[in-house]
């Protein structure tokens, strides 16, 4: 198991287990409704929330996650409040404002290029918004997820230059990729950020190694927890982001723990992401207020589970995903 929790019986995780259907404001990462399960420890409540497309491997890191979050204290924060980003999703350049209005107070915007069936005419415009909306103060980064090769990654970066980025996150798929594009994008002075390549990788390391990013971009899900994530922050000595994987307030909660607890946070994270739903499971939700969210656990209105709890087969759908995966952590030992 990716965690340091024991692995609780399925029962004790199935007994308290949630299913919610949020609805989003605008389409991200090709889908309008996010779905997830919440379970309740004795330290409180855990969100497992893998993308459907996920395998039961996978996803069952995401499941040791939870349960270390559920059953084991978070550890000691360093600060008590995480700046965060805004973040834009693959809309349309006159789209962006009314996205943008959402994030209160961040200084710092993420917007998604590379979409499936854009091209970058659409990317340069929709980072212009973006950035004549933030002003010359503001600070933009741009996320591909993996989304093109070298020569695509150098040209669109050549495009995307004068809007002064704060970084690149995943421009290309591979390591070898990212540390070629990093060696010819150099004089540019924009640094590459590495996210799939850490979170999605059997050496979450190697992108470090390989000299391929000047950051790395950590999830807690993903990474098996809290304590894994600055494990291998630690291990790989570059400075770090914590993001989110559209979590909901409870997620996120585990990701500001891991932001709070970093020796050292130079960058807004990107957990800002609740103010992309019309909907959540606490009242008030963990959205950024003057551009921070504060640190410390989320406990889910039983009355707002009950609203947005999904139908009845996707819930049957992931309580089968837990079991399977809780298959996978106890066969690991």
């Amino acid at each position: 198991m990716s965690s340091d929790a024991p692995l609780p019986p399925l029962g004790e995780i199935l007994d308290t287990a949630h299913v919610v259907a949020l609805p989003l404001a605008t389409r991200f990462r090709g889908v309008d409704v996010r779905e997830a399960l919440l379970f309740q420890g004795p330290e409180g409540w855990a969100e497992f929330s893998p993308f459907t497309e996920y395998g039961d491997v996978e996803s069952s890191t995401w499941l040791a996650a939870a349960i270390e979050d559920a059953w084991m204290p978070r550890p000691e924060p360093v600060r008590g409040t995480v700046g965060v980003n805004a973040t834009v999703p693959a809309v349309p350049a006159d789209a962006v404002p009314g996205v943008l209005a959402r994030f209160d107070g961040c200084r710092t915007a993420k917007v998604k290029v590379a979409e499936a069936g854009q091209r970058l005419a659409d990317d340069v415009a929709r980072v212009r918004a973006v950035r004549e909306s933030m002003g010359p103060e503001g600070r933009v980064r741009i996320d591909a997820n993996g989304g093109w090769n070298v020569d695509e990654a150098e040209r669109a970066l050549h495009a995307l230059a004068e809007f002064d980025l704060e970084y690149a996150e995943q421009p290309c798929a591979g390591v070898e990729e990212l540390a070629e594009l990093r060696r010819r994008v150099k004089y540019m002075g924009i640094p590459i950020a590495a996210d799939e390549s850490v979170r999605k990788a059997a050496d979450p390391l190697a992108v470090a190694r390989a000299g391929a990013a000047d950051l790395l971009v950590v999830k807690a899900q993903p990474l098996g927890g809290v304590r894994r994530a600055l494990q291998i922050v630690a291990e790989a000595g570059l400075p770090a982001v914590v993001s989110s994987a559209l979590d909901t307030s409870v997620g996120l909660s585990m990701g500001v723990a891991l932001a709070a607890a970093l020796p050292r946070l130079d960058y807004d994270c990107g957990l800002g992401t609740a103010s992309l739903f019309t909907a959540d499971v606490s009242a008030p939700p963990l959205t950024p207020r003057d551009g921070m969210l504060a640190a410390g656990r989320v406990t889910p209105d039983m009355a707002l589970l009950a609203e947005h709890a999904a139908p009845a087969e996707p819930r049957q759908w992931w309580l089968d995903r837990v079991r399977r995966c809780h298959a996978v952590l106890s066969a690991e030992g």
